[in-house]
């Protein structure tokens, strides 16, 4: 199906192509300062982000890449779930977009770890390099053939999202919904769920509708009691609706409290994005610590501290999308709200190595001890990745976390002192 959507990420991928000269060093993104003990802290933490960046629309030279995640790996960063498809993408696309991350990655040999499972993620963590845990944002690249979901999981897909903000045969995006579109999930966007379920891949419902959140979520409690779904990058409705700025529809890719809720009870995680735009009637110039720490208390207020993740939802640059979206508002039918956060200043986001350790402060000033924040920061998220990639409850990761951060911090400390 071509979409409104798909034609503008395709325009926006072929200006970052033939204007590069936009990219710059993460300009968008403020370095805040931090305390040492802060700073050590991520570093001895798995650390778990998301860089939601394919190919075009946020890197464009492989030099990009190398100091995005040379970045993240000095400031201690593990690992991020990195998108590698979204839109309206064919199979044919994923596998492209896939052959030009392997191929930037190989100009560096040895930095990346390619992960398959949670020992792989403690891996990266031991030896300072990046685990790379892909995700598509899209189910369109399956070409209506679910025997593509086998071999998504080979490739190391370990979650996906089944319709990016429009609407799409699987079901209604988050955009598709905020313009009166009510088609839900499909049958076909649970049959994909049905295999998703089989061979271990994570059910991420950010970037969907609510009447088809809903709709998944009936089908899995129903279906697959117990299987944990997630909200990879979503943030809540609730911590700015009250907002002086705020608009009267809100931003439609943020989430009510029940969803969140669900999520939790799932055993899933939510997990929020500090993109500055969808901060609804703040639209910061520079999303400050204490705005990223309002995000994760606010849900670990609501669903628990088992059950918040991060995602920083960053990017190399967000420039070509910004100077896109800025020269041709009439393409996003949102009621003119991202145009109107890009112009109020929110052009960016806070990439975790330039924040992470400064949120970390705010979060200690809140009273979260050591223990909390290693599980928002990105235990919570290797619980669920080894429940749904290994099958192995969560009772028994619960038992065996203390003995396996104390094997890998000691493991870490043998293999740096080589």
């Amino acid at each position: 199906m071509t979409t409104y959507f798909s034609k503008t990420f395709v325009l926006i991928t072929l200006l970052a192509l033939l204007f590069p000269g936009l990219i710059l060093a993460s300009v968008e993104s403020k370095t805040w300062e931090a305390s040492d003990n802060a700073k050590q802290f991520v570093k001895d933490t798995v650390v778990v982000g998301f860089f939601a960046s394919p190919y075009g629309t946020g890197w464009t030279e492989p030099e990009h890449l190398h100091e995005y995640t040379q970045r993240s790996r000095d400031a201690g960063i593990t690992g991020h779930d990195m998108t590698i498809a979204a839109g309206s993408y064919t199979w044919d696309q994923y596998l492209n977009e896939l052959q030009i991350y392997r191929k930037a990655m190989a100009e560096t040999p040895g930095k990346y770890v390619f992960v398959r499972s949670t020992r792989d993620i403690e891996a990266a963590h031991i030896q300072g390099k990046t685990a790379v845990i892909w995700n598509t944002q899209t189910s369109t690249i399956l070409d209506g053939d679910l025997k593509k979901v086998a071999l998504l999981k080979e490739m190391g897909i370990a979650s996906m999202i089944l319709s990016y903000n429009d609407l799409f045969r699987a079901g209604s995006g988050s955009l598709a919904e905020f313009n009166g579109n009510t088609t839900g999930v499909t049958a076909w966007g649970l049959s994909i769920v049905d295999e998703m379920v089989k061979y271990g891949i994570v059910v991420d419902l950010s970037h969907m509708g609510p009447k088809t959140t809903n709709g998944v979520m009936d089908y899995m409690d129903k279906n697959y009691p117990g299987v944990p779904y997630i909200y990879s990058h979503s943030l809540p409705i609730g911590l700015y609706k009250d907002e002086p700025k705020a608009t009267k529809r809100g931003c439609y890719r943020n989430i009510t409290d029940e969803e969140a809720i669900r999520a939790a009870k799932s055993g899933g995680f939510v997990s929020p994005t500090f993109t500055e735009w969808m901060m609804d009637g703040i639209w910061p110039d520079d999303i400050t610590p204490q705005q990223a720490a309002d995000m994760i208390d606010y849900y670990v207020k609501l669903v628990g501290v088992d059950h918040v993740g991060i995602a920083s939802d960053d990017m190399f640059t967000t420039e070509p999308t910004m100077n896109f979206v800025n020269a041709n508002p009439n393409l996003y039918n949102d009621d003119g709200y991202m145009v109107k956060a890009f112009k109020s200043g929110a052009d960016g986001c806070g990439e975790l190595a330039k924040i992470l350790a400064a949120v970390t402060d705010e979060l200690w000033k809140r009273g979260y001890s050591n223990e909390d924040i290693a599980k928002i920061y990105g235990g919570n998220k290797m619980r669920v990745y080894q429940q749904v990639w290994e099958g192995v409850p969560p009772e028994q990761f619960a038992k065996d976390y203390a003995e396996r951060v104390r094997l890998r911090n000691e493991l870490r400390e043998h293999f740096q002192a080589r």
